[in-house]
């Protein structure tokens, strides 16, 4: 947890990080930049470690129930500021930040549990459809945890039904939080088209949902790191107030 410099009682933000394999990942890792300019700025930063990661509790059927066990992980985090009693803390502002698998996660936050966190950011996010993470990153790649899921729960042809009740973006009228996206047009991981279509969706459900492209950014942020922070910060500050 960074903690800023002053006076709380301050509000918090909780991040949900991208894919970093956990056979490397070391606890806090993640969001790094994010984190320290978030409480340099005024925010208690919670950074948790999702199950299977670091010293956190295993969960041998996590990937195979496409890592549903992390929204819950995340869900867990945010409770943690809402019911604490740190004078530091103000328990009645929190946001989410999540960044590429962390904004899937982040969608299933918001629409698992509306009203929980007060608004939310996601950088680069992956699809909110997992069958097209799933179609991507890991059937295009061969990955044996394809036969494994479809064994679990069906081919997309076998069972379409839950291919879409994992869906966040099946319950867009459950958002009731403000919600910003950040997507470079130049990013090859996760195709800005997602997020434009995500977009679109909520819209569609008649929610507060900006999404902000920038021209050229790849996956990572790195030009413009600067520029989506800068937007990221009087966003939270609206809504965080």
């Amino acid at each position: 947890m960074n903690i800023p410099e002053g006076k709380g009682p301050f509000p918090s933000v909780v991040p949900a990080h991208g894919y970093i394999d956990p056979d490397v990942y070391t606890t806090g890792r993640g969001l790094a930049r994010e984190q320290d300019h978030l409480a340099r700025n005024g925010y208690v930063v919670l950074h948790t470690d999702y199950r299977n990661h670091a010293g956190s509790d295993n969960d041998p059927d996590n990937d195979v129930n496409l890592r549903l066990g992390y929204t819950e992980d995340v869900i867990g985090a945010v409770l943690a500021p809402r019911s604490s009693t740190r004078a530091e803390i103000d328990g009645d502002r929190i946001g989410l930040l999540g960044r590429s698998m962390g904004g899937g996660i982040a969608y299933n936050t918001l629409v698992v549990a509306p009203g929980l966190v007060d608004a939310a950011v996601v950088f680069a996010p992956v699809s909110s459809r997992p069958a097209e993470d799933v179609d991507r990153f890991q059937r295009s790649d061969g990955d044996p945890l394809v036969a494994e899921i479809e064994a679990a729960h069906g081919t997309p042809e076998e069972n379409p039904t839950f291919r879409q009740e994992v869906s966040p973006i099946t319950y867009a009228d459950r958002l009731s939080e403000p919600l910003l996206i950040h997507h470079g047009t130049g990013d090859d991981t996760c195709p800005i088209t997602w997020s434009r279509q995500t977009m679109a969706a909520f819209k569609a459900a008649g929610k507060d949902v900006q999404l902000k492209e920038y021209e050229g950014e790849g996956h990572a942020f790195g030009p413009q790191w600067p520029a989506s922070m800068d937007a990221t910060m009087p966003f939270f500050a609206q809504h965080l107030s």
